[in-house]
């Protein structure tokens, strides 16, 4: 796991996000636990409280439940529920470009090609 200590994204944002990803995309698999808060907090050198945080972070997302004593585990993604995760994060991608955009000055036009020739290339 990669934390940046000066991104300007809180570090349990960041552990988070990547146990998101690893999850929506397969990696950690419904069932699986997560690695134990202070053996991740050991492992990054950070506090307790920040791997506490993220890993209540993704129990409100419904990634993952608590089991007292165990830890936390996957929980199952249904394909709906993965679909809407993967909308969001979409969305999200699309309207940072968009402000890129209108920043540089792209039009609209400039932006759906843009857009199109990506798609149609597989990036």
């Amino acid at each position: 796991m990669k934390i940046l200590q000066n991104s300007g994204v809180p570090i349990y944002q960041q552990i988070a996000a990547q146990f998101t990803e690893d999850i929506l995309s397969g990696k950690m698999k419904q069932g699986e636990y997560l690695p134990s808060i202070r053996g991740l907090a050991k492992e990054l050198r950070i506090s307790v409280i920040t791997t506490m945080k993220a890993y209540e972070e993704l129990e409100k997302q419904g990634l993952v439940t608590a089991v007292q004593g165990k830890g936390y585990y996957v929980n199952a993604q249904d394909s709906e529920m993965l679909k809407e995760q993967h909308m969001r994060k979409m969305e999200e991608h699309l309207l940072n470009a968009i402000s890129a955009a209108k920043i540089a000055g792209i039009s609209n036009d400039e932006v759906i090609g843009i857009l199109k020739m990506l798609m149609d290339s597989g990036e």
